[in-house]
C-alpha cells in the first residue's frame, strides 16, 4: 500500500506543549496534488486495561473530563512517558490510579485514536490477579472514584453505552471476547 503514502514536504509546529501539540504539514499526494495545510495533533501514546482483581472484579474509574464537561466511566490507564514501554506505563498507571498491582498483564490491542488528525496510539491490555498494595497516588488535577464490577456487569455496562471513551469501549470488547463473554 506504499503507493498510497503522502510525502511530507514541510512541517511547522503551531503549539508545542505537554498536553497539546499541533503542527501543520504541507504534503504531496501520490497523484502530485499538494495539500498545503494539513493539521496534525500530537499526543503521547496511551495505555488502558481491563484490570481484574484476584477475586475477579473489574476495576473501573469515574472521573470528570473537562473537554466533555461531565463525569465519565472509564478504564484505568494514562500516558506513556518518554522511553517507557506500554506494559511498564500500564503497571505504573494502575498502581497510581487504583493502588493495585497485577500478577499478569496481557496485550489486547493497539489502536489509533483518530489517524486522520491525531498521531498517537492506545495500547490496551487485560491485567489479572490484582491486589491492592497502596493508596491512590493521583496526579494534580485528578480526582478518581474506583468502582468494582463483575465481568458480566462490565458487559452489561458496555452494551448499554455507559462508557464515555471510545478507545476504552473497544478495549472492553477485546477483553470480553478474550474472557469468553462475547463470541
Amino acid at each position: 500500500m506504499s503507493h498510497l503514502n503522502w510525502e511530507k514536504i514541510s512541517s511547522k509546529y503551531i503549539v508545542k506543549e505537554n498536553w497539546a501539540t499541533l503542527r501543520v504539514d504541507t504534503c504531496r499526494m501520490p497523484d502530485g496534488t499538494i495539500i498545503p495545510d494539513y493539521y496534525v495533533l500530537e499526543y503521547p501514546d496511551w495505555v488502558n486495561a481491563i484490570a481484574l482483581t484476584v477475586d475477579n472484579q473489574v476495576i473501573l474509574l469515574r472521573q470528570y473530563r473537562h473537554a466533555a464537561e461531565e463525569v465519565v466511566l472509564e478504564l484505568p490507564g494514562g500516558c506513556i512517558e518518554k522511553n517507557e514501554s506500554p506494559e511498564h506505563a500500564l503497571r505504573r498507571e494502575l498502581l497510581e490510579e487504583t493502588g493495585y498491582e497485577f500478577q499478569d498483564v496481557e496485550f489486547l490491542s493497539e489502536l489509533y485514536a483518530n489517524p486522520a488528525t491525531a498521531k498517537n496510539k492506545t495500547f490496551c491490555f487485560i491485567a489479572r490477579g490484582g491486589k491492592r498494595v497502596a493508596a491512590q497516588k493521583l496526579d494534580k488535577g485528578e480526582e478518581i472514584d474506583i468502582e468494582l464490577v463483575s465481568p458480566e456487569k462490565l458487559k452489561e455496562l458496555v452494551l448499554s453505552n455507559a462508557f464515555g471513551q471510545a478507545l476504552h469501549t473497544s478495549g472492553i470488547f477485546y477483553a470480553l471476547i478474550k474472557l469468553g463473554l462475547i463470541t
